[in-house]
């Protein structure tokens, strides 16, 4: 059968024509205007209007300066070192550092059996610091320390927890080098 010349096809043979283009084109226009628009309400809020001039009267004016600002002097010669010796003051002595005491555990020579230690002094509760050192003629050693605690009553405290789950531990007093200290 013939189709009527009256109506128009497609490509794709369809009796009514795709209007594809013009969803895409109203979206763009639709996007345009939305950007033109949020632009003009943040100008707007902002109070930064480009189109209004400004009159002289709003502009607020700045008086001229009577004397002008005279330029900061560096003493760079005062500042660096010279070639004589500056006196210092004399210093005062260093303060006496207050000792650390430490509740040591366990030495290992298995990192472990530190490590299984530990995980038993974490279910008491307890934060204890694995410390790895070299001992001399018998290799790498792990200890298991407890602190550090400033009172003796912490260590005592925590003494008697440790003795009361069958944990033996020895008393280390650690005196920091006053260079190690803030």
């Amino acid at each position: 059968m013939a189709q009527p010349k009256s109506r128009r096809t497609d490509r794709a043979g369809s009796a009514y024509p795709r209007k594809g283009g013009t969803v895409f084109s109203g979206v763009l226009i639709g996007l345009i205007i939305g950007a033109i628009l949020a632009v003009g309400v943040a100008l707007w809020v902002t109070g930064n209007n480009p189109f209004s001039s400004a009159s002289p009267a709003a502009v607020p004016s700045q008086p001229a300066p009577a004397t002008p600002e005279t330029a900061p002097s560096f003493d760079f010669y005062k500042v660096l070192p010279s070639d004589t010796p500056s006196v210092l003051p004399p210093s005062t002595a260093p303060a006496e550092v207050a000792p650390r005491y430490y509740l040591q555990a366990g030495a290992f020579q298995n990192a472990d059996d530190a490590d299984n230690l530990k995980a038993q002094l974490a279910m008491l509760g307890l934060e204890a610091v694995i410390q790895t050192g070299e001992v001399a003629d018998k290799g790498v050693f792990h200890r298991v320390r407890v602190g550090p605690f400033s009172a003796m009553d912490e260590v005592n405290r925590t003494r008697s927890l440790l003795t009361q789950n069958d944990i033996p531990a020895a008393l280390v007093k650690e005196v920091p080098n006053p260079q190690e200290t803030p």
